[in-house]
């Protein structure tokens, strides 16, 4: 590994570089999912290239890369294995014209006096396990009766639809017991004030949220951005050579993104029942809810397809029978990492020769043992031969003074 560069890594937390720079970005800002990386440390790396440019970003999550390269009047692809994410990045990238937005505006009105003289054929209310943790009845009865009566007014897939379900999302979040103080989504303690809401406060704030979507509608990118269903370990079926690869993919603490995205999911019927969650998590990389838990118990060391002597070392330590869960987290960690060779393996189907990559990841500790995220990455790089392969530390995670977050770039070679 002697062609691999190791910057010493900051001492600095930078909250620019987390989601919460997102909140008020525009499109980026429509929904909150906490694993999602900052449009700030894309915008810097856009910046450094030029037009035209193709990029990709694999894992398209939110849609940040999509969203913030087709701005800059850049050809956009990313796909994403979850249909609901699929969905939300087509929703962030696509034009909206002055009829919709206008439209829109006047469907909200309609909407909300529907809600209220209680005309709406509300919906049943969705299959959440322990539902009344997340909203008190009040709120989930208002909640069945605005989604019934968006599904009344805007059939299809319509632009409208797609607007007006993005703030129906985000008033969900608002008026939830959902926290936010942890990686990803945990509850609060009850609060009287969920209550407390009456139809007046919730229309109030389904009324905001269709106003805060609408203005980002109005900023239409240049560019043009493909939100792709998809697997990452199978990009080969992409139809194009790219310049630019831009992405931050699950990190391997992450477990699943399904537990937060689960009140979204479920709302807007992408979801029908926990063993529905369970089969999407165990296809997507980084994933151990429900089957996946029992499927990873059953995996072999035979299984693995990336071997490396750290990597080695960290699954025995973690594996140790001391550890409580420890085999199935060595062997979630083993998958993972599996699943991101197959992805490097993939990608360098579709690159252009000299084309620059771009992963933010980073390292994590299971059981006090550091995982060194980063450098497994760039050793997968360096045996892909790609060039120039080099991690950088740019931010401090969190109290535990180990633990980065890294931007691991390297070149495919020219030729």
């Amino acid at each position: 590994m002697n062609d691999l560069a190791i910057e010493t890594p900051p001492l600095r937390q930078r909250a620019d570089y987390t989601h919460s720079y997102n909140s008020n970005t525009g499109r980026h800002g429509w929904l909150r999912l906490t694993p999602a990386y900052s449009v700030k440390i894309v915008e810097e790396m856009l910046a450094k290239h030029s037009r035209p440019l193709r990029v990709l970003d694999p894992f398209c999550g939110t849609g940040t890369t999509a969203l913030s390269a087709a701005y800059r009047g850049y050809t956009a692809t990313t796909i994403d294995i979850n249909p609901f994410l699929v969905w939300l990045g087509r929703a962030k990238t696509a034009s909206y014209s002055a009829n919709v937005i206008e439209r829109v505006t006047q469907i909200c009105s309609s909407l909300v006096d529907i809600v209220g003289s209680e005309r709406a054929e509300s919906i049943v209310s969705p299959p959440i396990s322990n539902i009344e943790r997340w909203w008190p009845p009040n709120v989930i009865d208002y909640l069945c009766a605005l989604k019934g009566a968006i599904d009344v007014a805007c059939e299809g897939t319509s632009s409208e639809r797609m607007l007006l379900e993005i703030a129906f999302c985000r008033t969900l979040i608002a008026s939830s017991n959902a926290a936010f103080n942890h990686q990803s989504m945990s509850f609060k303690d009850c609060q009287e004030s969920l209550f407390a809401l009456n139809r007046t406060a919730l229309d109030g704030m389904f009324r905001q949220d269709v106003k805060f979507v609408l203005k980002g509608a109005m900023d239409n990118p240049k560019g043009d951005a493909a939100v792709i269903s998809g697997d990452a370990r199978n990009l080969g079926a992409l139809d194009a050579e790219f310049d630019l690869v831009v992405t931050s993919p699950p990190y391997a603490n992450r477990m699943s993104y399904i537990r937060e995205l689960r009140p979204y999911m479920y709302w807007l019927g992408y979801l029908k029942s926990a063993r529905e969650a369970g089969e999407l998590d165990w296809e997507a990389i980084g994933g151990t809810w429900g089957v996946a838990t029992s499927r990873l118990m059953a995996r072999k060391e035979s299984d693995l397809q990336f071997k490396d002597e750290r990597l080695d070392k960290f699954l025995a330590k973690v594996a140790h029978p001391k550890n409580k869960n420890g085999t199935l987290l060595a062997n979630y960690v083993a998958k993972y990492f599996d699943d991101i060779w197959l992805h490097l393996s993939s990608l360098t189907e579709v690159l252009k020769a000299g084309c620059e990559l771009h992963y933010i990841v980073g390292n994590s500790t299971f059981y006090g043992v550091l995982l060194p995220v980063e450098d497994l990455y760039a050793e997968m790089l360096r045996r892909l031969q790609f060039a120039d392969v080099k991690c950088r530390a740019i931010r401090k995670r969190n109290s535990k003074k180990e633990l980065f977050e890294f931007d691991v770039s390297a070149r495919w070679p020219d030729g």
